[in-house]
Parts: C-alpha cells; sequence; structure tokens
C-alpha cells in the first residue's frame, strides 16, 4: 500500500484548529465592521438635545494696574503735607509707598502711604480688586456688583430705592409703603423713605464712627450731616460709588477721621481711604477737606481706568 507523504504541521487536529481560528477571526471583523458607526439611538437623542444655555459675558478688564505708582507725586505732596518736613530720604520712602502683599496682581493689589509729624499723621491706603466670576451664568460686572453692595451695606450707607409698583387696584387710604432696595438691612431707610417710628437715622453721621476708638460728640465740632458731607451715594464717579466719613476720638487729645471712597467701574472695585490724625487738639480734622482730596484721587483713578 502507497503511503501517504507526511507534511509538518498539517495533522488531521493541527488543521481543523487552524481552519476554527480562520473562521472565529473572520467573523470577529465582521461583528466589528458592523458596530463601529453611530447608534440611530444616539443620534436621535443628540438631536433632541437642544441648544447650549448661553454664557455670561466676560468683565471688561482682565489685569490692574501697578498701584504705588498710580498716583503722581503732585498729588502725595498734597495729601501728605508732613512729608516735606522729613529728610530727603524719609521723604522719598513715604512717596514711594508700600504695596500690599497679594498672591495674584491681575487679581488684587494695594498701596499705603503715611507721613508723620509731632502733631499730624496722614495715611493713604489704596486698594483695587479684580472680580471674576466662576459662573458661566452670572458676569463678572454682576459678581462685582454683589461685592461692592457688601461693602456698601457694612459701611451703613442705605442703597437707592428700588421703582415702587404699579398699583392695579382701588386706592388705599393707607399711606403708601416705601420700597427698600434688596440687601438693605433691617433697619436702614433709603434715602427719600418714609423714616422709621423710632426715630433712627437714615444715614450714620460721620461724628457717630468708632473707628480707631470712642465716637467723640464735642459739640464744638459741626455735624456734616447738616453741610451736605454725611455719608453718601455718589454721582458721576464709575459705574456706582460712595463715599463714607467716620470720625472718633483717639486718647484723651486726639481725634482721627478717616474718608472712603469705594467706587465700581465694570469688574474692577477701587477703595481709597484716606485718614487724619490730630494730636493734642480738641478739634477733629476738617471733614470737607479730606473729602475732596479723596474724591479727587477716586476721579483721577477711574480716569485712568479707562485709558
Amino acid at each position: 500500500m502507497q503511503r501517504k507523504r507526511y507534511t509538518p504541521g498539517r495533522t488531521g487536529s493541527a488543521a481543523r484548529t487552524a481552519v476554527v481560528l480562520t473562521l472565529g477571526l473572520g467573523l470577529g471583523i465582521g461583528l466589528t465592521g458592523c458596530s463601529a458607526g453611530t447608534p440611530v439611538d444616539d443620534i436621535a437623542v443628540d438631536a433632541k438635545a437642544g441648544p447650549a444655555a448661553p454664557v455670561a459675558p466676560p468683565g471688561r478688564y482682565r489685569t490692574l494696574f501697578e498701584p504705588c505708582g498710580s498716583v503722581p507725586q503732585a498729588t502725595l505732596r498734597d495729601l501728605l503735607p508732613g512729608a516735606a518736613t522729613l529728610a530727603d530720604r524719609e521723604r522719598d520712602k513715604a512717596y514711594r509707598g508700600t504695596a500690599a502683599v497679594t498672591y495674584d496682581t491681575d487679581r488684587r493689589v494695594g498701596c499705603t502711604w503715611r507721613a508723620d509729624t509731632p502733631d499730624t499723621s496722614h495715611r493713604l491706603v489704596l486698594d483695587v480688586e479684580r472680580v471674576v466670576s466662576y459662573d458661566t451664568a452670572v458676569s463678572d460686572d454682576d459678581r462685582a456688583q454683589e461685592v461692592y453692595v457688601r461693602k456698601q451695606v457694612a459701611a451703613g450707607i442705605p442703597l437707592p430705592p428700588t421703582a415702587p409698583p404699579t398699583p392695579t387696584g382701588p386706592a388705599s387710604a393707607t399711606a403708601p409703603t416705601s420700597t427698600t432696595a434688596p440687601g438693605t438691612p433691617p433697619g436702614k431707610t433709603p434715602p427719600g423713605s418714609t423714616a422709621p417710628p423710632n426715630g433712627t437715622p437714615t444715614a450714620k453721621s460721620p461724628t457717630a464712627g468708632t473707628t480707631g476708638g470712642t465716637a467723640t460728640g464735642d459739640p464744638a465740632t459741626p455735624d456734616p450731616a447738616s453741610t451736605g458731607l454725611e455719608p453718601r451715594v455718589l454721582e458721576g464717579l464709575g459705574d456706582i460709588a460712595y463715599l463714607d466719613d467716620v470720625v472718633s476720638a483717639v486718647g484723651a487729645n486726639s481725634h482721627q477721621r478717616v474718608v472712603s471712597v469705594v467706587f465700581r467701574t465694570s469688574n474692577v472695585i477701587v477703595t481709597v481711604s484716606y485718614r487724619e490724625q490730630t494730636t493734642g487738639s480738641g478739634e477733629a480734622p476738617d471733614s470737607a477737606e479730606l473729602q475732596e482730596k479723596a474724591r479727587n484721587l477716586a476721579r483721577l483713578l477711574a480716569e485712568r481706568l479707562e485709558e
């Protein structure tokens, strides 16, 4: 009987295994090709998803200016009159100012200037904050307005009243109730509205402040509320602004007055704080003079932001 020629790797079981593997590989490739496309159901779901929610616009400012170099030296000479009596080296140091320590100069910067004499001390503090909203539904400007409102409420200055609702029914004999702006704390009444029955004032007087010591009630010091110098909302400065004025006694024969002007432009909030402290004088520093100087500097900084 004639024998078949032996061929390595071609035994019966090995051949069957090779056939099975070949068929399995072909079937796998076919299944992969069928499932590579996007399912029809998924396409239908994506088509019904609708448009994406709108994203709030970013603020106008992305960076901040260098604070210690933002105030001209002529302005500093006016704000720090005691620096003129200092030695050259100390005077230059007073005019250079001291930068605030911050961890992100694109978000917040500040500077402090100070000049002291035996009779008076002047200090100027500048704080500039760029507000960023991390909520895509809230713009940077709106978030900055929230921060600004908290500052004004903390200063005890009433917010402007909102417009009263239009009556829809017959007139009532009861006197209309004043409308309070959102965020106004209890006990505060916006300007122009009815005063509380207990006689609480609608705006605090600078002579009632407590910054730096016990408030002074010296009758020789005129009440700024009677001369239009009371803490108030300012017009024509940034998008919105206010001025605070606090006078207080320091020790037995010293007084200090701190005038702060705060304004917001887009997503940047600027605070100018100007303080004068007298030593051995029974009179408090002049309110009108300090307010004028602080407001002039604030206007200068607002103009710089517009450049």
